[in-house]
């Protein structure tokens, strides 16, 4: 029975490795390298990043930076889940083995970056910012890259899943952030 189970589970892990190396295939066959779409995901890899390095708040860098990578940790993760679960996909990745790095590791987290650093004053001002962004790329951005088809979602998924997910997120970023601040102002110095 042991060796059964163990025996079945390598055959996944074969299974998911034939899949990635036909995706990789995939990528070199078509040139994607080459591709208008494939330099559109570049730019909403780079360009993000610049804009981040020139306009973030340098005096609340390490909380800006902490709420953003509590961004990006969770997006990852739903990302990996919603493409292990063969909900969407990235037709144009920019890197195969990584294909939603463009969004999920600098367009979004960062777009979220901005939203949380204009409204650091105000808890009500950032949950209204940050559902207002989440519409917008929910129900604006989202379909607009499936219809340029650097997007694809599959089965019942649909644009408000997208949404809640992102609600997720942003409220998640918001309190763990929120927590560490507190933990800092109660238990650390203010050096």
């Amino acid at each position: 029975m042991e060796n059964e189970r163990l025996s079945r589970f390598d055959k996944i892990v074969e299974m998911g490795k034939e899949g990635q190396k036909a995706l990789n295939e995939y990528w070199w066959d078509f040139s994607l390298y080459t591709s208008f779409e494939y330099w559109l995901m570049v730019l909403f890899l780079v360009v993000p990043l610049i804009i981040l390095l020139l306009k973030i708040n340098k005096n609340k860098l390490f909380q800006i930076l902490f709420y953003g990578y509590s961004i990006h940790m969770p997006f990852g993760y739903i990302d990996l889940y919603g493409r292990n679960m063969g909900y969407w996909n990235y037709p144009f990745p920019v890197i195969p083995v990584l294909p939603g790095i463009s969004l999920d590791s600098s367009l979004i987290p960062i777009i979220f970056i901005f939203v949380y650093q204009s409204s650091m004053t105000s808890n009500k001002k950032y949950y209204m910012y940050a559902t207002i962004t989440s519409v917008i790329l929910s129900f604006v951005f989202k379909p607009m890259l499936v219809g340029l088809g650097l997007f694809k979602m599959y089965g019942s998924i649909n644009y408000f899943h997208l949404f809640i997910s992102y609600v997720f997120v942003f409220i998640f970023a918001k309190v763990i952030t929120d927590f560490f601040l507190w933990i800092k102002k109660r238990y650390g110095s203010n050096k």
